[in-house]
């Protein structure tokens, strides 16, 4: 028979308290976990520029919804290994090992969290919340909290995910007005452009190697 643990907070015993602990931490990173992902990583910008890609290209739902996220999340995780890493150096394994409190683990967590979300955030966005807030103007990057960062954060992404956006359609609506111009000059108005123009569009990205451009312009964006 496999012995589960006791979960015990009110234990005085060092070694039960540090696997209640742990647990609880999983719990609440696993609770966490889709939030985190969304709001507090790159993961925003770079399913909304892959889904505009798909949107341009006007191939319905290909590629499917499923490989567009699963590109996303390990184009994810790629980006943000080097914050991980530090997180899990500077809170987590101190942490585990009794060197830190909660409270200073979660300090330590959340700053190298901070550096890439402040780096990567308009500091007019970041002013509409402090503002709101009726916070002051931060000296250094403890007095911003996460509260203001990171919709600040995620608003910047909005942005710059559909400035991204707008660069990748351009190309498509051209071959698109191209394609209009020509059926409309032959008398072929009841001919829908969108099933003329497909092809050639699919042609002209494969051509240019469009998902490495696009994947290339990403981790450059970072």
């Amino acid at each position: 028979m496999i012995e589960i643990p006791a979960l015990d907070i009110f234990s005085d015993d060092p070694a039960n308290l540090t696997s209640t602990i742990q647990l609880l931490l999983l719990l609440t990173v696993l609770a966490l976990a889709p939030s985190i992902l969304i709001l507090m990583t790159c993961f925003t910008r770079i399913v909304i520029v892959l889904s505009f890609v798909r949107t341009g290209l006007a191939t319905q739902q290909m590629p499917p919804n499923q490989v567009l996220v699963g590109i996303a999340l390990f184009i994810t995780f790629f980006i943000m290994t080097p914050v991980f890493s530090q997180v899990n150096e500077e809170a987590l394994q101190p942490l585990f090992a009794g060197e830190l409190t909660q409270e200073e683990a979660f300090d330590a967590a959340a700053l190298p969290l901070k550096e890439f979300m402040a780096k990567h955030t308009r500091e007019k966005d970041l002013a509409l919340f402090m503002g709101y807030a009726g916070l002051e103007r931060p000296e250094s990057l403890d007095d911003i909290p996460l509260t203001s960062l990171v919709p600040a954060f995620a608003i910047s992404e909005l942005k710059t995910a559909f400035q991204i956006g707008f660069m990748i359609f351009v190309p498509f609506l051209v071959i698109d007005m191209v394609v209009a111009s020509i059926l409309m000059s032959m008398g072929m108005m009841m001919l829908p452009p969108v099933m003329i123009a497909l092809p050639f569009k699919i042609l002209l990205f494969v051509m240019v190697d469009g998902w490495h451009l696009v994947i290339r312009s990403l981790l450059l964006s970072f």
